[in-house]
């Protein structure tokens, strides 16, 4: 299989944490061949779609945990002639982003096999997503209005406000009735009434972690990932100080996990990341989902070994271009 990935610079890579490089280090010891490059370097010539891509060999782990890989030098190559197009560019989804899904849209009318698909992952925002799994999901509110924002905490009395575009736990409130901040809280995080937020109830059970639920290909992986917040935190977010502890799914996850699932695998998201707190689904994500390493270092379940698996038999499938 010859594998791009399109990914942030390589050399950036946390590579004891990174599930990318998992998934690199898992396709480059089956013998597949790797190629990489990044977002910014995709372009449309003549119609067609191309990479300036480089091919990618792994070195063995050393000293310097930033020298893992050598890259040859980089040509302009049309994406269909890969096998898979493995999309990994982190967030933030600002426009840069959004005209790479674009690029990378008409890359798949040409052929190519872009994963996760572009289109969905340009109209599937991470947050509102849970919308159309309304029997998981906490009581939800999105707006911009204060006035509705105060009516949903009066109603729930302990509630998170979050920005539809964060990541990593950024720029996410909890706040109660007796807050004395909420004002300026509700001025800062929608701009003053000029940026839609989200707010779902508080889940308690966050002290035991948000959970991370990772969907290979329709199928939820056995282990879950609890990022457990640190004392005085509510964010679970490892990104935010979380620690993460590896536990099997429960009957409820397991639950979520196949009646989503499914569905995300039809509209073409090999890759997903469930968050979910106690009994509920609080967010679907899908540009750049994480967690494989802590999983497969404390469970006998190796994720980048499923998801080369799945990338694998995407491989085998007949392709959708006439021209690839």
């Amino acid at each position: 299989m010859k594998l791009l990935v399109i990914a942030d610079p390589l050399a950036s890579f946390k590579t004891y944490k990174d599930s990318t490089f998992a998934m690199m280090r898992e396709a480059a010891r089956r013998g597949h061949e790797l190629h990489a490059m990044e977002a910014r370097e995709l372009i449309l010539r003549g119609g067609r779609v191309l990479g300036r891509t480089a091919r990618v060999l792994l070195k063995a782990p050393g000293a310097d945990p930033h020298d893992w890989f050598e890259a040859a030098t980089p040509a302009f190559a049309p994406l269909p002639t890969f096998d898979i197009v493995l999309m990994r560019k982190d967030p933030p989804f600002d426009n840069e982003y959004l005209y790479a899904t674009h690029l990378l849209e008409l890359a798949a009318r040409q052929g190519a096999r872009v994963v996760n698909d572009p289109r969905t992952i340009r109209d599937f925002n991470e947050k509102l997503a849970v919308a159309r799994f309304p029997q998981f999901a906490p009581p939800t509110l999105v707006t911009s209005l204060d006035e509705v924002l105060r009516e949903f905490l009066a109603e729930h009395g302990d509630v998170i406000f979050k920005p539809l575009d964060g990541m990593g736990g950024s720029g996410v409130f909890r706040v109660r009735t007796d807050d004395p901040n909420i004002g300026v809280i509700i001025e800062t995080i929608t701009d003053h009434g000029r940026r839609t937020i989200m707010a779902q109830r508080y889940l308690p059970e966050i002290r035991d972690g948000d959970k991370r639920v990772l969907l290979i290909d329709g199928v939820p992986a056995p282990y879950a990932l609890a990022r457990i917040p640190r004392a005085g935190e509510t964010r679970g977010n490892l990104a935010a100080g979380g620690t993460g502890v590896a536990r099997p799914l429960t009957d409820r996850d397991r639950e979520i996990g196949e009646t989503v699932g499914p569905v995300l695998r039809d509209l073409g998201l090999t890759l997903v990341g469930l968050d979910v707190i106690g009994t509920h689904l609080t967010e679907i994500n899908v540009t750049s989902p994480t967690g494989m390493q802590e999983i497969a270092a404390q469970t006998p379940c190796d994720p980048a070994a499923l998801m080369i698996d799945a990338l694998e038999r995407l491989a085998a499938r007949p392709a959708r271009g006439a021209d690839r």
